[in-house]
C-alpha cells in the first residue's frame, strides 16, 4: 500500500501509508532537500536556480518524495505547471534547454524494481490529489539511471521511447589513445592550420566577464547560422540569454559552466558552452565564424580542444548532446536511449496521452511514421 502525503494550497496535509509526496512551490525551498543526492548536470543547483529565475512565468511545482516511516527523502522532482491546448500540464523544468531530465535521488534510496514503481505511482497519485486538478503529466528525455541508481520515473513509460538520445564518448584514461581512435578527423592538421593565424590560441573562460563576452559572440554566430538555414533562433531572446549568463555567473569560477573558444588576432573564431558535473561533461552549444574558416573545421576543433583540456582535469565521459549529427559518430559517440512518459491525470489528458503513445510507437517503424507524416501533410514530431 502506498503512503501519500499531499501538501494542499491552504497548508493542510492529507495522508494515507508508505511513501510521502509533498509539493513545494519555491525552488529556493526545495534546494534544502537532498543537497548530496545523485543527479545529472541538469539537476545541479546552478542550472535549476538559473532556470527557475529566467523562466519565472511558469509556476514551480517541485515534488519531494520521502519514506513516511523514517521521514528520509527519496527523491526531488523539479517540475513546473502550465496551461497549453486548453489543458493543465505538469512537466520538468526544461523548455528544451536541458539535454536530459530526472529526479534528484538520495544516496541510499531503496530503488529496487518494486520500490521504483512505488515512487512513480506515488507521484502520479499525489498530482491527481492536488486541488488544481491537473490533466496531464508529461516527462521527457529521462535517462534510465541517475548516478548509477535506477530512475524510478522511467517505470511510468517505455525505456527508449524518446525520439532523442544522448551521445556519449568514453575517452578512457589515456587521451592519446582516444586521439588515435579519431585520427580520421585530422584534428592535429586542423590545429596546425588554425595556428598559422597570428595570436591563435585555445582558451577556457575563467571569469564571468570573459564568459559573457564569449557568449555574446556565440549568440551572434549562431543567429547568423540559423538565418542561413532559414531556421528560427530563440537562444538569444531575453529569457534564454539571461538564463545562460546566470548559469555562467554561478558556475564558471568552479568549473561547472565551461565556456571555451578558439581565438586569434582576427577575433573569436569558434566557441562552445557546456556543463561539467564530476567526471562528466555535456556539450550544449557550438558556434563558429562561418565558411571563411572552413579549412580548419573550427566547430570540430574547438570541441576537441575542450575535450582535451577537460580530460587533463579528470573528465572521462563526454556527452555531445542530443541530436544525431554525423560528427558525433566521428568523435566515437555511442547513442544513449532516453525515455518519454505521458500519464493522464484527468479524462481531459487522455487524448494527449494517446497521441504521445502513438507517436512513440511510430518511431519504432520509420516507414510507417513517414507515411503518417505525409498523410498529415507535415513532418512527424
Amino acid at each position: 500500500m502506498t503512503f501519500l502525503s499531499v501538501e494542499q494550497l491552504d497548508g493542510r496535509v492529507s495522508s494515507t501509508a508508505r511513501i510521502a509526496v509533498d509539493f513545494v512551490r519555491d525552488w529556493s525551498q526545495a534546494t534544502l532537500r537532498l543537497s548530496a543526492g545523485h543527479r545529472t548536470a541538469f539537476q545541479h543547483g546552478y542550472w535549476l536556480g538559473a532556470w527557475y529565475e529566467a523562466f519565472h512565468d511558469l509556476a514551480p511545482l517541485i515534488a519531494v518524495i520521502s519514506d513516511a516511516a523514517t521521514g528520509r527523502d527519496i527523491a526531488v522532482v523539479p517540475m513546473v505547471c502550465r496551461t497549453g491546448g486548453g489543458i493543465r500540464i505538469v512537466e520538468f523544468a526544461d523548455l528544451g534547454v536541458s539535454d536530459n531530465n530526472a529526479p534528484i535521488l538520495s544516496l541510499d534510496a531503496p530503488l529496487d524494481p518494486a520500490g521504483a514503481r512505488a515512487v512513480g505511482e506515488a507521484l502520479v497519485k499525489g498530482l491527481r490529489a492536488l486541488p488544481e486538478r491537473f490533466d496531464l503529466l508529461r516527462l521527457k528525455k529521462m535517462p534510465a539511471s541517475v548516478g548509477g541508481k535506477r530512475n524510478p520515473l522511467v517505470t511510468l513509460g517505455r525505456v527508449g521511447s524518446c525520439s532523442l538520445n544522448g551521445n556519449l564518448v568514453l575517452a578512457g584514461d589515456d587521451y592519446a589513445d582516444y586521439q588515435a581512435s579519431i585520427k580520421r578527423m585530422q584534428m592535429p592538421r586542423c590545429w596546425r592550420v588554425f595556428s598559422r593565424h597570428a595570436g591563435a590560441r585555445f582558451e577556457i573562460a575563467t571569469n564571468l566577464d570573459r564568459a559573457c563576452e564569449l557568449l555574446d559572440v556565440m549568440d551572434v554566430q549562431q543567429q547568423d547560422r540559423m538565418n542561413q538555414l532559414g531556421s528560427r533562433f530563440v537562444l538569444n531572446d531575453d529569457a534564454h540569454a539571461r538564463f545562460y549568463r546566470d548559469v555562467a555567473r554561478r558556475g564558471v569560477a568552479e568549473g561547472y559552466a565551461v565556456v571555451s573558444a578558439l581565438v586569434c588576432d582576427e577575433g573569436i573564431v569558434a566557441t562552445t558552452l557546456g556543463v561539467r558535473y564530476g567526471a562528466t561533461y555535456v556539450l550544449l552549444r557550438i558556434s563558429h565564424a562561418g565558411k571563411n574558416w572552413a579549412n580548419c573545421s573550427p566547430g570540430l576543433l574547438v570541441t576537441e580542444r575542450t575535450m582535451e583540456a577537460l580530460h587533463a582535469q579528470g573528465v572521462r565521459r563526454f556527452d555531445l548532446s542530443i541530436g544525431n549529427h554525423d560528427y558525433k559518430r566521428r568523435f566515437g559517440a555511442v547513442p544513449v536511449p532516453l525515455t518519454d512518459v505521458s500519464v493522464a491525470l484527468s479524462w481531459r489528458g487522455w487524448p494527449y496521452v494517446l497521441r504521445d503513445h502513438t507517436a512513440q510507437g511510430l518511431r519504432r517503424h520509420p516507414r510507417l511514421a513517414a507515411f503518417a507524416a505525409r498523410a498529415m501533410g507535415r513532418s512527424y514530431p
